[in-house]
C-alpha cells in the first residue's frame, strides 16, 4: 500500500507533469543529457574523445564526470525535494468544520462580482501541496471567527483547475512557492495578496500564521464593517417585510356626531 499511494499520486498529476515538462527549458536540457550520453557510448565516435581514464578507455566516463554528475543529482534532488515529499508523507485531510464556499472554473468569477458590497478572501490551494493542507486548519479556524455577511471566505483547487490558476496569476509550480495564495477582493476586484510575488514571478518568502494574516489582512477591522453592513441588511429585510401599518381613518358618520357634540 505504501508503494501504490505515490504510484497513484504520481499517475493523477501526470498531465500536469507533462505540461511543465514539455517548455523549452526542459525539453532542451533533456535533448542535451541524452545526447551527451549517446555521444560518450556510441562505438566509433567516442574512441576518438579525451579521457583522463588510468586506462584510456575514452567510451567510458572518468573521474571528473562522475564527480559532475553526482553534483548534479545532488542539486536535482534538493530542488525537488518537495515533490518527493508530497508523494510520500502527505499530511492528513483537514474534516473540521468552517465557513469556507468552494469555487470551481465556473462560479468563482460570479460569485466574486454578485455583491460589491462583500468582501471575499479567496485561498487558491492544490490538494497535492503538504504547504495546502498544513494551512486548511488555520484558514478554516480564520472562516469560523470572522465570517459574516459582508465578509465571506473562499477557497479554489487551481490544481484540478488550471484556468482559474492562469487568469489570478498562481502559479502551479512547486519550485514557486506561491501555493497556497491568499487574495482579498473588494468589489470583485484584487486588493492585496500574499505571498507576495516579485518581478521574476517568484514569491516572497511570508508565514502562514493566523497571526500574521489578521494583521496584514485587516481582519478585525474589516469583521467590525462588514458586521455593521450585515445589520443594515437585516434592517432592510425587515423593513420590506414589515411595511409600516397606515392609521385608520374614522368614518364620515363618527366625525359628524362628533363635530355635533362639540357644538352643543
Amino acid at each position: 500500500m505504501a508503494l501504490l499511494t505515490p504510484l497513484f499520486a504520481f499517475l493523477y498529476h501526470l498531465p500536469q507533469v507533462y505540461k511543465w515538462l514539455l517548455k523549452p527549458y526542459y525539453v532542451a536540457s533533456l535533448f542535451m543529457s541524452v545526447a551527451f550520453l549517446a555521444v560518450r557510448k556510441t562505438p566509433g565516435i567516442c574512441d576518438h574523445l579525451a579521457t583522463q581514464r588510468e586506462d584510456g578507455n575514452s567510451c567510458d566516463f572518468d573521474w571528473r564526470e562522475v564527480e559532475i554528475l553526482m553534483f548534479l543529482s545532488a542539486i536535482v534532488m534538493m530542488k525537488n525535494r518537495r515533490a518527493m515529499f508530497l508523494m510520500t508523507c502527505k499530511p492528513p485531510l483537514y474534516m473540521g468544520p468552517e465557513y469556507i464556499k468552494y469555487f470551481s472554473d465556473k462560479t468563482i468569477d460570479d460569485e466574486l462580482d454578485r455583491d460589491g458590497r462583500v468582501t471575499w478572501i479567496v485561498e487558491f490551494f492544490a490538494n497535492w501541496s503538504p504547504e495546502c493542507q498544513s494551512f486548511a486548519s488555520v484558514y478554516a479556524d480564520l472562516s469560523l471567527k470572522y465570517n459574516c455577511a459582508g465578509l465571506k471566505f473562499g477557497k479554489v483547487d487551481i490544481g484540478r483547475y488550471g484556468e482559474v490558476s492562469k487568469k489570478y496569476k498562481v502559479s502551479t509550480s512547486p519550485l514557486s512557492k506561491q501555493l497556497p495564495s491568499l487574495v482579498l477582493f473588494q468589489g470583485g476586484k484584487e486588493v492585496m495578496r500574499r505571498p507576495q510575488v516579485d518581478k521574476k514571478g517568484r514569491a516572497v518568502s511570508w508565514s502562514f500564521t493566523e497571526e500574521n494574516i489578521i494583521r496584514e489582512f485587516n481582519l478585525n477591522e474589516l469583521y467590525q464593517k462588514s458586521k455593521k453592513l450585515s445589520k443594515t441588511k437585516e434592517d432592510k429585510v425587515g423593513q420590506s417585510q414589515f411595511p409600516p401599518v397606515p392609521e385608520e381613518e374614522e368614518p364620515e358618520q363618527q366625525k359628524e356626531e362628533s363635530e355635533s357634540k362639540k357644538d352643543k
